[in-house]
């Protein structure tokens, strides 16, 4: 159990980039999905 708590008291600078990357897929397979879609709410906007 010790261990377990040490672990996660240590993570990685390379953890952080991974979980950084993973958000930032995610975020640009919804803008490229609902791109179109919120390009057309601007258009009518204007």
């Amino acid at each position: 159990m010790n261990s377990l708590l040490k672990r996660e008291e240590n993570q990685s600078p390379i953890e952080y980039f991974l979980i950084i990357l993973l958000v930032a897929i995610v975020i640009i397979a919804i803008l490229v999905l609902l791109g179109p879609q919120i390009g057309s709410i601007f258009n009518k906007v204007t």
